[in-house]
Formats: structure tokens, C-alpha cells, sequence
């Protein structure tokens, strides 16, 4: 035998013209048909069709659906003297706070901080409640606002009237809470569920 390997031959032009036009006409393969069904093996059950996305068409003029309401996260004053059962005692004198509640008692001063920085409108509180519990104020009325409705689609929504929320904070927290004996929502007269009345205590003389 002989120890030479054999080369391979190379296509001719011919050949290589002839291979290209084979190829050009070429159809892919069709897939293989299912096995036939057999006793023993019972058909294959057809898979259902995923359901389409229910899609809801709105017409020209039709009426939007209601907004979602939205709800503040903390209460108010008022609200929370309501769930305690009513039965929360004022610190201050039982008819004069039934007073305040209604409006009737006069307003010695008067802070509004609409359109401030919660630093600004902290800093101009406290302020105020100082000066006026110097001078021997009594009933001050603190104007926050009520705030307006944001974006609720926040995984973390934002309370609405920040200041609305943060005022009784700053009031029940030192340099001011030993000045002050009752916190109230104000009247609607005097700006309702947007303000506050702030009672100070006596400032003692000597």
C-alpha cells in the first residue's frame, strides 16, 4: 500500500456555477409532521390561546372617570379629638375653649404663612410665638393653607399642605411647647382646616 494521503479536488468553474445555482433554488425543509396517534397514546390537547388585554376605548366627549380622592396622612386637630371619643380635656378652661372652638374668642395676633419654605416658615413661628407670648398675647391665629392636590402616584405619596402638617409639630416641640397651652383647628371664619388657633399660657411677671 501505498503511504500517500489523497488531496481533495478542487470544483472546476463549471461545477462551482452549477453548485451556486442549486443553492439559489433551495427550498428550506418543511417541518416534520406530529407521530400519528396511536390507541395507546392519546392526541395531544390543544393549548389555549392566552387571553387578550382587555382594552377600554374612550370616545370624544365622553365623561372621564372620577379621580381617585385624595386622602391626607395624618389627621387634623379636630379629626383626632373626634376619634378619642370626644372625651380629650382641654388644657385650657373648659368653656373658654368651647369659645375658641366656635370662633368667639378675640384674636390678639396673627401669622400667615402662605407661600413660605418650611426653614422660612418655622423660622417665622417660632419667632412670632415668642414675641407675642413676651408682649402677653394670648390667641394667636396661624394661617397655613389647606395646600393643593399633587401627583398620588408616588410609591411614597407627600401629604397635601405640608405646613398644615408640620405647624402642630413645631408647636408641640421646644422652644415653644412651654409657651403654649392649647392648639386647636381654627373656625372656618377664620380660615377653617387652613389655620390654627395657638392659646398661650400666662407669661409671668417677676
Amino acid at each position: 500500500m501505498s503511504g500517500k494521503k489523497k488531496t481533495r479536488r478542487s470544483l472546476t468553474p463549471a461545477e462551482r456555477a452549477l453548485w451556486e445555482k442549486v443553492v439559489a433554488h433551495a427550498a428550506p425543509m418543511r417541518q416534520a409532521a406530529e407521530p400519528p396517534t396511536t390507541a395507546d397514546t392519546p392526541p395531544a390537547r390543544p393549548i389555549p390561546p392566552k387571553p387578550a388585554h382587555s382594552i377600554t376605548y374612550f370616545r370624544i366627549g365622553q365623561a372621564s372617570p372620577a379621580p381617585q380622592q385624595r386622602r391626607d396622612l395624618v389627621p387634623s386637630l379636630e379629626e383626632s379629638f373626634a376619634l378619642s371619643g370626644g372625651n380629650k380635656t382641654p388644657a385650657m378652661d373648659r368653656k373658654r375653649f368651647e369659645k375658641l372652638k366656635r370662633g368667639k374668642l378675640a384674636i390678639d395676633a396673627r401669622l400667615d404663612l402662605h407661600g413660605m419654605t418650611q426653614a422660612r416658615a418655622q423660622a417665622a413661628l417660632s419667632i412670632f410665638v415668642r414675641d407675642s407670648h413676651a408682649s402677653g398675647k394670648r390667641l394667636l391665629l396661624v394661617i397655613t393653607g389647606k395646600g393643593r392636590d399633587g401627583d398620588n402616584d408616588d410609591i411614597m405619596p407627600t401629604p397635601r399642605g405640608i405646613l398644615k402638617h408640620q405647624v402642630p409639630r413645631w408647636l408641640a416641640q421646644p422652644p415653644l411647647a412651654p409657651l403654649i397651652l392649647q392648639v386647636n383647628q381654627a373656625h372656618r371664619r377664620h380660615g377653617g382646616a387652613g389655620a390654627y388657633y395657638v392659646y398661650l399660657r400666662r407669661r409671668r411677671v417677676g
